[in-house]
């Protein structure tokens, strides 16, 4: 649908700082951004006008990085370290999604709260299981949603109710998922996902990056989380040079890969994960949570690596990406603060940039209003967050970000099209 929405307007063309434009007005043509204006142009009045005065419009929020089966149990756990908590958290509960009865009640809890929250494009992992992978696939393209699903792959060092029986079993699961996916869904595309290198042999990674290459999917997976999952890929990849070398080895890493967390990238890494065009998808709260670290945000985007932003429910509690906006500023200031003082703390407007336009470009011209980028809005009522002065619409945005769970979405489109909440 072609329409103009008036608003106070507020978006990302570079990192450095938020353009808004109080009482603006921004113009979606077949689903497209045709521009943001003060004053709308003559040509467009004949368009339909959708009145949001007084309230925050912004486009919609990108997560790189967020686990659907793991949504149910969000908030549990929260005080084991990452091989505990997948042991005796993520694992089991995986499990469950073998039974589709299971499946559907669940993937219908995260589908419904993904479609009321401030997010519009996500890249997910699903489980092992085809049909449950096909469920969740089902539900989130009927959603108006956009984005990558991933049928997990694993073939080792995880329980033998999650494993692959063999590599070839695991790519052949794969590719199934990936050839049924491809014909049936149009807004969800297929991901290549190895859960990380522990979990997958040598040979079952090579034949995902062939079906990668072959079906032209992303691929996700998980990098250098965890100092006892780091040692553990030095003892299964004795010849790689590093976590990311093992990964790339294996023809894993390039422009349409998405890693998730990179907490502890040795210097090597840092430059093959911007050569090969990687983005990484760093997750502050799932970080945190989970006793990982803190990761070096700033070293990663001076060097010039691409970043974007990952709630990694449920190591993240919660799928709000203000959540991971505020938490990726917050976590910056101890970084720079009791690690590296040479790396100074993200800006607001820096990591807002990260879940907007920055994570956006893996999906293609999507998180910001500049022309020609898919139109995905979002409108915010802080009318719950009163304050005794007037605030600019930049102000309220800050505010909107730190207390968004005092805020609610009141409109949501995804590439020009509505979304209902």
């Amino acid at each position: 649908m072609d329409f103009v929405l008036r608003g106070d307007i507020c978006y990302s063309e570079r990192p450095e700082r938020l353009t808004t434009v109080p009482g603006g007005y921004v113009v979606c043509a077949d689903g497209v951004c045709a521009g943001v204006f003060d004053t709308l142009p003559e040509r467009y009045a004949a368009l339909p006008l959708i009145d949001e005065s007084g309230r925050l419009v912004m486009p919609g929020l990108c997560d790189l990085h967020v686990h659907a089966p793991q949504f149910a149990y969000r908030g549990l756990g929260m005080d084991l370290e990452l091989l505990e908590w997948l042991a005796t958290r993520a694992f089991p509960e995986e499990s469950k999604y073998a039974d589709l009865d299971y499946a559907g009640l669940a993937y219908d809890l995260f589908v419904d709260a993904m479609r009321k929250s401030a997010t519009t494009r996500l890249s997910c992992f699903a489980t092992l299981h085809v049909p449950a992978t096909l469920l969740l696939t089902e539900k989130l393209e009927k959603s108006g949603l956009r984005g990558f699903v991933g049928k997990v792959s694993m073939d080792r060092n995880a329980p033998e109710f999650l494993c692959e029986c063999s590599a070839e079993r695991g790519a052949k699961d794969c590719e199934k998922w990936l050839r049924e996916a491809s014909d049936r869904f149009i807004q969800f595309r297929p991901a290549v996902t190895p859960r990380f290198i522990p979990a997958c042999s040598d040979e079952l990674c090579r034949q995902l990056a062939n079906l990668a290459a072959e079906y032209g999917a992303p691929v996700q997976s998980h990098l250098s989380e965890n100092l006892e999952e780091i040692k553990l890929v030095r003892t299964l990849c004795p010849d790689a040079q590093s976590y990311a070398d093992a990964y790339d080895r294996l023809g894993m890493l390039g422009p349409r890969t998405v890693m998730a967390h990179a907490v502890y990238p040795e210097d090597e890494e840092i430059e093959l994960l911007k050569t090969r065009g990687v983005t990484v998808a760093h997750c502050p709260a799932s970080n945190m949570n989970i006793r990982s670290g803190i990761a070096p945000v700033r070293k990663l985007l001076r060097a010039g690596v691409r970043v974007g932003l990952g709630s990694d429910v449920a190591g993240g509690q919660t799928i709000d990406l203000f959540r991971a906006v505020t938490d990726a500023v917050q976590a910056s200031k101890l970084y720079w603060r009791l690690v590296d003082k040479n790396d100074l703390a993200l800006t607001l407007s820096e990591a807002f940039y990260m879940a907007t336009k920055g994570g956006g470009a893996f999906f293609g011209r999507v998180g910001s209003f500049e022309p020609g980028y898919e139109m995905d809005l979002i409108v915010l009522d802080d009318a719950g967050l009163p304050h005794p002065q007037a605030l600019s619409v930049e102000e309220r945005a800050q505010r909107a970000m730190y207390l968004s769970g005092e805020c609610a979405v009141t409109r949501k489109f995804v590439a020009g099209q509505p979304i209902e909440l």
